[in-house]
């Protein structure tokens, strides 16, 4: 029973404080680093899928979506499908009437729907407690499941009301395309965040046949991420816990960096590796999925950073946010105002709790600050010391965003510069070490020009022929020894999936 429990993300799922404290439950899921998916479902959905006639591959894909979301809450596979049947027929009647002034009206009527159903789950016991804090009030708080990646498949359905809404986008004449768009199983629990435009035509005119050199390189990225999940997170994920778990007293200056910098690699490793396996599952099926991150933590500036960091919620952002509000074409006061909001809204987006809107604010601060004259100073000094400043910059942010409540960030920012290196029991272990080396190492050996070279021969779609065995081969063997690291830690979170 304790193996089973460890192979779904609900028994290790750390969930933020708002939910955590206010009744929030998480639905169990079934991740992709689990053992059920690796060797029952994964093989059988692939084999059917591939055997299948063309016309019949997105009918096995849909109710396969639907049958792995429904893993463990199948109430909540209810409320997506009739929410995404009503939007579908929303957007119609909104296109349908796109020169009357009875479209805006069907338009609004949509969001309220998208927006209110994310407000609702993820946001109504903040908002009470919120509201109960600033006025004195007593009032109860309500019992409310989350569901699974809400907050991704809600910015989905927004891409797609937004383009027909704008005129990017014809509104689809088959609702069972646009369920299948939304329920895609890769992309629904924790991205990427992929626009209509960019699938649509994929789903309707999928090339049919093999496509060995696109394939083969999805099951090798598939791999690759699971690798980088199970073999690094996962390691690093148990040194982070030990160091969050400490009583306040016992949190010294090298524990609190220990936590900080292994936390670090560790959402990154958690979260690009996820990335990896969702574009590699998206590539077996025939699907080009744009990548998600490149590289960030080589970037020069938290600016290049976000151009490296979630691709996909960024391009969101400035595609839906940033720019409808004026972006960066109405004056620099402007220009910064628009910056606030959208890191603001970005922060809370990612969680709702104070630590996650200070997180959003902080990361505001330096894009603005780096606009007024810290980025023209760092083009003029080598590139290695951008790198360190935005390293440790983004570092000492992400201590807002894996603690609990804004309280417990305040502890660890403070121990971080007491400067005490005595007081406290801490003890890093010598095989987290090992792998906090080694995630150095991937994080930035693409700053070596042949290094990167090679990176790129990694994640591309595969060309020659010639290699094509050899990538099968490796991927099988990343494939058994990730399920070996899955097996004896017992310890499998994914961080995003709270989102």
């Amino acid at each position: 029973m304790d193996f089973m429990r460890g192979l779904l993300c609900k028994s290790h799922l750390r969930t933020n404080p708002w939910l955590k404290n206010h009744k929030a439950v998480y639905l169990q899921y079934m991740v992709f680093s689990s053992i059920p998916f690796l060797i029952y479902v994964l093989p059988v959905f692939l084999l059917l899928y591939t055997l299948c006639p063309q016309r019949y591959k997105n009918s096995v894909l849909l109710i396969s979506s639907i049958f792995i979301y429904s893993w463990g809450g199948p109430k909540f596979i209810g409320l997506i499908l009739i929410t995404t049947f009503l939007d579908f027929y929303l957007v119609k009647k909104m296109h349908a009437s796109r020169q009357t002034k009875s479209s805006r009206g069907w338009l609004y009527i949509s969001l309220s729907l998208n927006l209110g159903l994310l407000l609702y789950f993820k946001y109504m016991n903040f908002f009470i407690d919120s509201f109960c804090k600033l006025t004195g009030m007593d009032a109860p708080l309500m019992s409310i499941a989350l569901p699974i990646g809400i907050s991704f498949y809600t910015f989905e359905s927004l891409t797609y009301v937004l383009d027909v809404y704008r005129g990017e986008q014809k509104p689809l004449q088959n609702p069972w395309t646009y369920l299948t768009y939304i329920l895609f199983f890769p992309k629904l629990i924790a991205g990427p965040i992929v626009r209509f435009k960019d699938m649509g035509q994929q789903l309707i005119n999928r090339p049919s046949g093999l496509q060995p050199g696109l394939q083969i390189s999805g099951f090798w990225l598939f791999a690759l991420g699971l690798a980088k999940k199970t073999i690094l997170a996962n390691t690093l994920g148990q040194q982070v816990d030990a160091v969050y778990h400490l009583p306040a007293s016992d949190l010294n200056t090298a524990a609190a960096w220990t936590g900080a910098i292994t936390y670090t690699f560790q959402i990154y490793f958690d979260f690009s590796g996820y990335s990896d396996m969702a574009i590699g599952l998206g590539r077996m099926m025939g699907f080009r999925i744009a990548d998600n991150f490149n590289n960030p933590y080589t970037a020069i500036s938290i600016t290049d950073f976000w151009k490296r960091w979630h691709i996909s919620l960024s391009t969101w952002m400035r595609h839906y946010l940033y720019i409808p509000l004026g972006g960066n074409q109405k004056g620099t006061i402007r220009t910064y105002l628009n910056l606030s909001i959208v890191f603001l809204i970005s922060g809370l987006w990612h969680g709702a709790g104070l630590n996650f809107i200070v997180w959003g604010a902080y990361h505001g601060f330096f894009l603005i600050i780096e606009r007024l004259f810290m980025g023209r100073l760092l083009k003029a000094l080598p590139q290695w010391i951008g790198t360190v400043y935005m390293f440790f910059g983004v570092t000492l942010g992400w201590i807002f965003f894996r603690s609990d409540a804004l309280g417990e960030a305040w502890i660890h920012l403070k121990a971080c510069f007491s400067w005490n290196l005595t007081n406290g029991s801490f003890a890093l272990q010598n095989e987290t070490l090992c792998f906090l080396l080694l995630s150095a190492v991937f994080s930035f050996w693409s700053l070596h020009p042949r290094l990167y070279k090679i990176q790129n021969l990694f994640f591309t779609e595969f060309k020659n022929p010639t290699y094509f065995a050899a990538y099968a081969v490796a991927g099988i063997v990343l494939y058994y020894i990730s399920l070996t690291f899955l097996s004896a830690l017992h310890f499998n979170p994914f961080i995003y999936f709270r989102f």
